[in-house]
């Protein structure tokens, strides 16, 4: 099934169904009519079937048809995010290729300068000059194939360079399906669209909407504030967003204007419990869902039971198979671990939700896929009900003094200290353990002082559970954490870019062991 013929469908079915919501709203008749016309924009500027067209736009309902239309066409949509650095987009841009570039005015200006140094010199035009276009094809634009690419996205490239991740429509289809399956969503469901579209959750929310018929909000980037009365003012009855997100609607003093809400599902990192209970008390969800997944492959698993058991990932997804296998390098898909014991999650790439490989990166193949199976790099373990519990990243795994730590088992944890809104845990240099557990956090208020922290420090060791090993040894108070343009916790960035910091533990207490 294509995306472009799956807009079409839903058009047939409800002409008159509102499809996108907002102050500029369309019926689906008017939303395929407009795809349609920019379709033939995209053609009469010189995108082709199977040729990539990037879209550098900052989000909203443009970016969205010219993504449907660029499908329509059979053309790939490279949706590129408006994060990344002028070295990233021109990287992108020698790396892609495209044949056309559709720009806007938050990023014409970056876009030129990355140009002055790139291979590729593609033609560059704004979506007001494609609709403009009028041109039409004397031919029918024949439909794409299923294996055919949809999109690439590209990593954020917080580790390196940024990876493209061709999908095809069959990807795109299965992995939007299955969202509205695991999270619940029916027919007509009213979705806010606020996830940026060059990430798979902003693409999944679109794309599941058009498909099961419902209306698309869109919201071209997150402020609490504007993001309830949207909800508010249209109805918005399902929510996935990112945990930071929630938290701001929280902190905003907002949910009690949220009572449309139905259904709440969240991806990206962990959810503390606080926070889920807080969601579940306020809004009483129909469902309270946890994805776990990526760009590459859509679902890694799913939980729909979260106000049960905040921060479980549960089992494999609808599409999908999961296994747990040893955290080291090389470790084949059978040498799979206990139960309860740690071990790196890989996926299945026979899910019709798959990739089928990163753009023109051979090497990233052999480090990521091995005898048919995805190699995700995250940790986890399976508790006694045979459900998955994430427990970080291979590369964030800590070693101190001997002992292999992982940072999401301390901040689960330590997510119902007092004093605390954000906490984060890092390895830092540290002279007698090799690496020190650190915990980085946001003071509830902003302020912070050594009372806090003392405070802080006798929770952890009397009311935390964590054993001796696991207790932070160094405690730093920051102004904020540093996320993605998605809301991802990046975690290096806390020991390489230096935050800014409140206050810190003293340096002699980093030795006594947390103890």
């Amino acid at each position: 099934m294509d995306l472009g013929s799956a807009l079409r469908r839903s058009a047939e079915r409800f002409p008159d169904r509102r499809a996108v919501g907002g102050p500029s709203p369309l019926t689906y008749a008017e939303w395929d009519a407009r795809t349609d016309l920019l379709a033939a924009g995209l053609a009469a500027a010189g995108a082709r079937p199977r040729e990539r067209v990037m879209l550098a736009l900052d989000g909203g309902e443009p970016l969205a048809s010219l993504h449907l239309a660029a499908n329509k066409l059979g053309a790939i949509s490279v949706p590129l995010s408006v994060r990344f650095s002028t070295a990233d987009v021109a990287y992108c841009l020698d790396d892609c290729e495209p044949t056309l570039v559709v720009a806007d005015d938050t990023t014409g200006a970056k876009l030129a300068e990355a140009m002055r140094t790139t291979k590729s010199q593609p033609r560059v035009t704004t979506e007001r000059e494609l609709a403009a276009n009028r041109a039409q094809r004397s031919q029918p634009i024949p439909p794409p194939a299923d294996a055919d690419i949809s999109v690439m996205l590209y990593t954020s490239g917080t580790t390196g360079r940024p990876k493209g991740v061709p999908r095809s429509h069959r990807a795109e289809y299965a992995a939007a399906v299955a969202h509205l399956i695991q999270t619940r969503q029916p027919m007509g469901a009213v979705s806010l669209g606020v996830m940026p579209m060059f990430h798979t959750m902003g693409l999944r929310t679109l794309l599941a909407s058009m498909i099961g018929s419902g209306t698309w909000v869109p919201q071209v980037s997150f402020d609490a504030a504007q993001s309830a009365e949207l909800i508010k003012s249209d109805g918005v009855d399902t929510l996935y967003l990112v945990p930071t997100a929630y938290w701001a609607l929280a902190r905003g003093g907002r949910l009690s204007d949220l009572a449309s809400i139905r259904r709440i599902a969240y991806a990206g990192a962990p959810m503390s419990p606080a926070l889920a209970s807080e969601l579940v008390d306020a809004l009483h969800p129909e469902a309270m869902v946890n994805h776990f997944g990526s760009t590459e492959i859509y679902t890694f698993s799913i939980f729909a039971d979260t106000a049960r058991k905040p921060g479980c990932a549960g089992r494999a997804g609808v599409f999908d198979r999961l296994r747990l296998v040893r955290a080291e390098e090389g470790a084949p898909p059978d040498a799979i671990v206990s139960a309860g014991e740690q071990g790196q999650v890989i996926v299945g790439m026979d899910s019709p939700e798959a990739f089928g490989g990163y753009w023109r990166r051979p090497d990233a193949d052999a480090k990521a896929i091995h005898n048919g199976w995805y190699y995700t790099g995250d940790l986890g373990y399976l508790d006694d009900e045979g459900d998955l519990w994430v427990s970080g990243r291979v590369d964030d795994m800590i070693n101190s003094g001997g002992e292999n730590i992982y940072p999401e088992d301390i901040e689960r944890a330590m997510a119902a200290a007092p004093g605390i809104d954000q906490v984060v845990i890092a390895g830092t240099p540290n002279e007698r353990w090799g690496s020190a557990v650190t915990a980085f956090f946001v003071p509830q208020g902003g302020a912070c002082d050594e009372k806090t922290i003392a405070r802080i420090e006798e929770w952890v060791r009397t009311q935390s559970g964590l054993p001796s090993m696991k207790r932070p040894k160094r405690y730093v108070a920051v102004r904020s954490i540093p996320m993605s343009a998605v809301g991802k916790i990046l975690r290096r960035q806390l020991t390489t870019e230096g935050p800014e910091v409140l206050a810190d533990s003293a340096a002699g207490n980093a030795d006594e062991g947390g103890a």
